[in-house]
């Protein structure tokens, strides 16, 4: 990852904005990380954050899946969610598919968190990525926070991040003031797996910006960031999106700063896509309604053919067609002719191509961003437990 954090000409940053180690956290905040023995190598695989601020504000998004892991659904049940002053995660183990004895897992895991943190376990989240299905040796993990909890520092951020890495080729991570002040972190991660609602993916935003109402604030960030990104059309059990705020600076979060933030790092997880090498965005325009646009938008951003031709710099625009054709089975649609495409920057050198598709068939519009497809998402899924 270059040293600069936007550098995707998909996003527009306000003017004026400062880049800071990211090992440094907003304000208000420490973090650390320890190893327990979930990945091997020594490898961090332990993470916590915590805001020492008493009063904050706070917001989590949580995946849809239906068959949510067990941290997911503890924070469901048992989180403040407007009041959440840490997180502790662990990556290497999703703790989902584990049953009754993982839910207790996740509940142990929050409960003595707490208890090294002096914070109610109501007041902690808990996150976790890696394997399904496999039961979390929970004495080691309770160990290794333990361990965390000992090496907390402001300057935490990247121990940290590189906590909640599984199959990721680099952290993703920031620490960015703004000219009056304000300053924001944000650590995250995410590989395959990917596709809306959320993206599968663990991310952690701290700020001493006053939010006035973080759980809109966030999901209106995260509808333009993380739920319009794909890799492989695969929904986690595990999704995790947490916004914090202390407020301390006394000053907002500048318009658009949080979106840029969250959708260079959505855009971060879609180049890191298992095995990735270009990233696209298609942007379908001329649909009859919002849901057809997202429909066609989505088929094309998740079809093997145009990720393929994504992958291969093969301007093929009968692939982007079909798979229009295929969201839309059962209109009455005209004939999708290559005069409705654009394609030029599948076959360009360039690491971000933009596809257009034009409909005639209204005024709505999508767009998604998705990454290609090549040899080395399937060697790492077909490897991923042996």
């Amino acid at each position: 990852m270059s040293e600069t954090f936007f550098k995707s000409r998909w996003v527009e940053p306000p003017a004026g904005i400062e880049e800071l180690d990211p090992a440094q956290l907003a304000p208000g905040f420490r973090a650390g990380g320890a190893h327990c023995g979930l990945k091997g190598g020594g490898k961090t695989d332990i993470g916590l954050l915590v805001c020492d601020a008493e009063q904050v504000s706070s917001a989590i998004l949580l995946t849809r899946n239906a068959s949510a892991a067990a941290p997911v659904r503890v924070c469901r049940k048992r989180c403040n969610r407007a009041g959440i002053r840490a997180v502790v995660v662990n990556a290497g183990n999703a703790n989902a598919e584990t049953g009754e004895q993982g839910y207790a897992d996740a509940i142990a895991m929050c409960n003595v968190a707490g208890e090294h943190l002096g914070l109610p376990a109501e007041a902690v989240a808990v996150a976790e990525t890696g394997v399904i299905g496999v039961p979390l040796p929970i004495e080691a993990v309770l160990g290794g926070i333990g361990d965390a909890a000992g090496n907390l520092s402001p300057d935490g951020g990247a121990a940290f991040s590189d906590a909640i890495l599984t199959t990721d080729r680099w952290p993703k991570r920031c620490t960015l003031r703004t000219p009056d002040g304000v300053t924001i972190s944000a650590q995250a991660k995410g590989g395959g797996m990917i596709q809306p609602n959320m993206a599968t993916m663990l991310c952690f935003v701290q700020t001493d910006a006053v939010v006035e109402a973080p759980e809109g604030t966030l999901r209106a960030a995260c509808d333009a960031s993380f739920e319009r990104i794909t890799v492989d059309g695969q929904m986690s059990t595990n999704d995790t999106l947490l916004l914090q705020a202390t407020g301390a600076s006394g000053k907002p979060l500048p318009e658009g700063l949080l979106e840029a933030v969250l959708l260079q790092l959505a855009l971060e997880v879609v180049a890191d896509g298992e095995g990735s090498s270009r990233v696209g965005r298609i942007q379908v325009d001329g649909a009859a309604s919002q849901d057809e646009a997202e429909r066609v938008a989505r088929a094309i951003a998740n079809s093997p053919l145009v990720k393929t031709a994504l992958f291969g710099r093969d301007p093929n625009w009968g692939r982007i067609a079909q798979a229009a054709g295929m969201a839309l089975a059962g209109e009455d649609l005209e004939e999708i002719g290559g005069d409705s495409i654009d394609n030029s920057e599948l076959a360009a050198d360039v690491a971000e191509a933009e596809i257009g598709l034009r409909l005639d068939r209204g005024e709505y519009s999508a767009h998604v961003w998705f990454s290609d497809l090549g040899y080395e998402y399937v060697r790492i899924n077909a490897e991923y437990t042996t």
